[in-house]
């Protein structure tokens, strides 16, 4: 019996066709395998390669740099470069006047991006700035969660009106061993504003200064403190005095039974009325009692 080609109808010798196997085809339509890995791990060290030289041009200690992760090295990074956007090179601001203000500064962009942070706020905070950027980048993640909110609302009120000055309290990120030392994180005055350093204006040319103070507070065994260095006071809301310690004399010139019931704004000098106002404000939304040191004598402002 003969047997033909169901597809071209040719005898064949044996049950097989004259198309090509499948596997035959299979074979031949396939393409030679290129492994990527290399070309992969080659990329990988051209950016490892680059962000080690980033790092390097940082102008932070050896140390410093070497405990750096790569996400780290981009984020100094860009501060260095919105700095160098709002404010192009100038003199720097010394150590030894650094050392001069009782905080450390501040600036912002619109958006609430860490731009500079000066390098003496570590006496505060026990973080260097290096190390306060390791929790990111914007003002939002080295305050206390529940005061972001608040602080969001004013500096989007203080950019309506640039020059605009305000001021808010919160606590801020601190090291470890500073909240062992204290009982928790630090509580800072944050008082500045909004400036434009060219023009034209627009969010990214525009600046937020501050200077930030850490807010006073007494120690636990404040009793054995010396009567020469400080005074204890409480006041009502309206910063009428409840109770003072005698020790008030030293530094006020009054007694006791004098200042029960008086205003303490009766003791301000009238040019300091305005920026009072605003720290009581800024510290009565923040629930915090702070304790600050007037040098008055009897006979009038000193």
């Amino acid at each position: 019996m003969t047997i033909f080609c169901s597809h071209c109808h040719r005898p064949l010798q044996a049950e097989t066709s004259c198309l090509p196997r499948r596997a035959e085809q299979a074979h031949g339509a396939s393409k030679p395998f290129r492994s990527t890995k290399s070309a992969s791990k080659a990329r990988r060290d051209q950016i490892n390669t680059e962000l080690h030289a980033l790092r390097s041009l940082l102008p932070i200690s050896t140390q410093e740099k070497e405990r750096l992760s790569y996400l780290h090295t981009m984020a100094l990074v860009c501060l260095r470069l919105r700095g160098a956007h709002l404010f192009p090179p100038g003199p720097v601001l010394a150590a030894e006047l650094l050392s001069l203000l009782p905080g450390f500064l501040l600036v912002l962009s619109a958006g609430g991006k860490l731009v500079y942070i000066s390098e003496n706020v570590s006496q505060f905070l026990g973080l260097s700035m290096v190390e306060l950027l390791a929790h990111g980048d914007t003002i939002f993640d080295i305050l206390d969660g529940q005061a972001r909110e608040d602080v969001h609302k004013k500096l989007l009120l203080a950019q309506e009106q640039p020059g605009r000055e305000i001021t808010f309290v919160s606590e801020m990120r601190t090291s470890k061993a500073f909240r062992l030392q204290n009982g928790g994180n630090q509580a800072v005055a944050v008082r500045g504003h909004f400036m434009v350093p060219h023009w034209p204006a627009s969010p990214s040319t525009t600046a937020f200064l501050a200077l930030c103070t850490p807010v006073a507070q007494l120690d636990a065994d404040h009793d054995t403190v010396s009567q020469d260095n400080l005074f204890q006071s409480t006041h009502a809301l309206d910063m009428r005095f409840m109770d003072v310690t005698e020790s008030a004399i030293y530094h006020l010139g009054y007694l006791r039974e004098e200042l029960i019931g008086r205003s303490w704004y009766s003791l301000l000098h009238p040019e300091d009325a305005d920026v009072a106002a605003a720290q009581h404000r800024a510290v009565g939304e923040y629930y915090a009692h702070t304790h600050t040191r007037l040098l008055l004598a009897l006979s009038g402002y000193t």
